[in-house]
């Protein structure tokens, strides 16, 4: 079948009340995932960025146990206090009432419903600024959703969203398409449940080759969370154990020596641009760049690095490579090693990467002459402009 003839998504004419009103963008945060809370933090650094006098914003907020929730529209509730971060349960406008978007095509529209209550239309939504992290919401389900509702969204796609998602498939991913990636072990559910003996020994002998210390990670997760450093053998199960807490398909990945460099991407007219990189340098009061030196004690990256124009080209292809590598849309972060011997190795990406000011993403990009009002409006704009279904 040529491409003319594949399926479109249908054009909807707009309704005079479309052509009077502002585009309205629904930022969706929170989540079930381990990455609820600074996912609410994001939200509230997006929503105060986003040009009320150009848009109409509709905050959505999904709880922990997967409601999905109508909360206030005030980011200055959505920031860390005392090193604690927010959730969407203490920014829900009712415990029972939930929002519900419409899975057919032809209606875009948004209701809002309480028990005992006639459920209330919210109007229609333009356009879906999803900030969630991790599982349920950066993986490709709440982009199926989206897709299968006919709503324009931020970011990439259904595929590019579970592939970036799934450290295993990205690695694969990037291994065919000739890009560097350094040594790993997956180990799947099954074969932890069925031979954790024999899956240790596959660890011990892995360690053998590239040496410790290991990174024990979830497959599927984001912001750091779940990973431990193990510098040896008495360290492994516990660290399995944390892993296996926030996904039970895990990676097992070498300590690579050098210094740790990222790059972002965004999408322009023209296709993917490439920001100037960053560096994460050395932390000392951590293990590594966990968590808490990420969001909680604000770990200051070097923006741009100081790397050689030589190097700043490379990881930019490099960047914008991966970016086109897993089909990628609108943004990612890529992170790398800049190993000893002078040579790049990508780690991940992130298609929905840490957004917030300070984050290291809006940042590179702040640096390249994107400010972060720009950058939320040109990511807006950009998925208005694209189509759902195949593209």
């Amino acid at each position: 079948m040529s491409s003319e003839n594949l399926p479109q998504s249908p054009e909807r004419p707009e309704s005079p009340e479309q052509q009077r009103r502002k585009p309205r963008v629904a930022v969706v945060f929170g989540g079930r995932s381990s990455e609820h809370g600074i996912s609410v933090v994001t939200a509230g650094a997006v929503m105060k960025a986003i040009d009320r006098t150009k848009y109409d914003v509709l905050p959505i907020g999904i709880t922990t146990d997967g409601r999905w929730a109508l909360t206030a529209d005030d980011p200055e509730r959505m920031a860390i206090t005392d090193r604690k971060v927010p959730d969407v349960d203490g920014l829900a406008e009712s415990t029972e009432g939930s929002v519900v978007l419409s899975v057919d095509p032809g209606s875009r529209e948004v209701v809002y419903s309480e028990p005992g209550s006639v459920p209330k239309a919210l109007g229609e939504v333009d356009v879906v600024f999803p900030v969630l992290h991790g599982p349920y919401g950066e993986d490709g389900t709440l982009q199926g959703l989206l897709e299968l509702s006919g709503v324009p969204y931020v970011g990439a796609g259904v595929l590019a969203s579970a592939v970036g998602q799934d450290k295993e498939y990205m690695k694969r991913v990037f291994i065919s398409f000739g890009l560097p990636v350094g040594p790993y072990e997956v180990v799947r559910p099954r074969e932890w449940d069925r031979d954790p003996s024999g899956v240790r020994k596959r660890i011990v002998d892995f360690a053998g080759e590239h040496g410790w210390p290991l990174f024990i990670k979830p497959a599927r997760g984001g912001s750091s969370m779940g990973i431990t450093k193990v510098d040896e053998l008495s360290g492994l199960d516990a660290a399995i154990e944390e892993a296996r807490r926030h996904d039970p398909k895990f990676l097992v990945e070498s300590l690579l020596r050098g210094r740790e460099i990222e790059c972002g991407v965004l999408e322009f007219e023209d296709g993917p641009r490439a920001s100037v990189p960053a560096e994460i340098p050395p932390v000392t009061a951590h293990e590594f760049y966990d968590f808490e030196a990420k969001y909680i004690d604000s770990a200051a990256g070097l923006v741009p690095a100081p790397l050689t124009e030589q190097q700043t080209a490379e990881v930019q292809r490099l960047a914008v490579a991966a970016f086109d590598a897993t089909s990628c849309e609108g943004l990612v972060r890529a992170d790398f090693f800049l190993t000893e011997d002078g040579t790049f190795v990508i780690n991940e990406i992130n298609t929905l990467p840490g957004f917030t000011p300070i984050s290291m993403y809006p940042r590179m990009w702040q640096e390249s002459g994107v400010s972060y009002p720009q950058l939320v409006d040109r990511l807006i704009q950009a998925a208005m402009t694209r189509s759902t279904g195949l593209r």
